[in-house]
């Protein structure tokens, strides 16, 4: 059965970190509707003032943060004693888990800075895992082209592809898609999954949605196995997410999400008084 079209959101202008200008997808808000997704921000601009500042120290738990680029560069080092920078294509995925401490700050300040940051919500059972940080190169992401489209596959399976990351707590796919000017896109995901897509540029049609889905628009798909898309006259390109949801409370403040309240003041807490840091390696 064809995923139809539950919800369209247009992405919102905010300010996070040090005050860095971004687009939020989705967030708090829509947290039991995109679960196991807990936010999705778009990050692009040539304007050096709107992403220099950058996201200082700071710390997590509970989560997975994914980050994707497309142009510029991006420094990141963790409490682990990580570190390491990410390009045109590359990915950073860090499992936060028990705790961990890290920055991400731009390095160029003369060229465009463009890309995306998933965060992923752990399960009750792996919210106080270990702590981890990889760096995927784009030439360690599987291309799988044809054509109508091309597909970068971060994570999951697209036909009989593998993605780039699979060992993971949650069974999530996170495509990249391609498609060209009046071309289809068609993908068998888990029935089970919530999925969602979002453009990022030109636009799409979505089976039995009324008018186009334009660029900085999320579509929230209901049940079934089977995504279909088809682009504008333009093309279209879109980041294809999908989960099975936890099923579970979600308690989140700030950069902690946990299951319950008393999960979220023993984190901070911790924080404030120096017990944060549980994984020493």
């Amino acid at each position: 059965m064809v995923c139809k079209v539950k919800k369209v959101l247009r992405a919102q202008s905010t300010l996070e970190g040090a005050g860095v200008r971004l687009k939020r997808v989705f967030g708090y808000e829509t947290r039991y509707e995109t679960d196991p997704f807990l936010l999705f921000d778009h990050f692009g601009s040539d304007n050096p003032k709107d992403y220099m500042a950058g996201f200082p120290w700071h710390p997590h738990r509970g989560i997975e943060t994914v980050t994707y680029m497309l142009e510029g560069k991006v420094e990141h080092s963790d409490s682990l004693g990580n570190s390491g920078v990410i390009g045109p294509g590359d990915v950073q995925w860090m499992t936060a888990g028990s705790g961990i401490i890290h920055q991400e700050m731009p390095l160029a300040q003369n060229e465009m800075m463009y890309g995306f940051q998933l965060w992923v919500n752990l399960p009750k059972a792996h919210k106080m895992t270990n702590p981890r940080y990889r760096d995927i190169t784009t030439n360690d992401i599987p291309l799988v082209e044809d054509s109508d489209t091309r597909i970068k596959l971060i994570s999951g399976k697209y036909k009989h592809f593998d993605g780039a990351v699979n060992d993971l707590f949650a069974d999530i796919i996170y495509f990249d898609v391609k498609i060209w000017p009046d071309s289809n896109f068609s993908c068998m995901v888990n029935e089970e999954f919530n999925c969602m897509a979002y453009v990022y540029d030109g636009v799409a049609v979505f089976p039995a949605y009324d008018g186009f889905v334009c660029n900085e628009e999320l579509v929230l798909f209901e049940k079934g196995n089977r995504i279909e898309v088809k682009a504008g006259a333009d093309g279209a390109r879109l980041i294809l997410i999908g989960g099975k949801p936890h099923g579970e409370p979600i308690a989140w403040k700030g950069p902690i999400v946990m299951n319950s309240e008393e999960e979220i003041n023993i984190a901070f807490d911790e924080f404030y008084n120096g017990t944060f840091i549980k994984y020493k390696p």
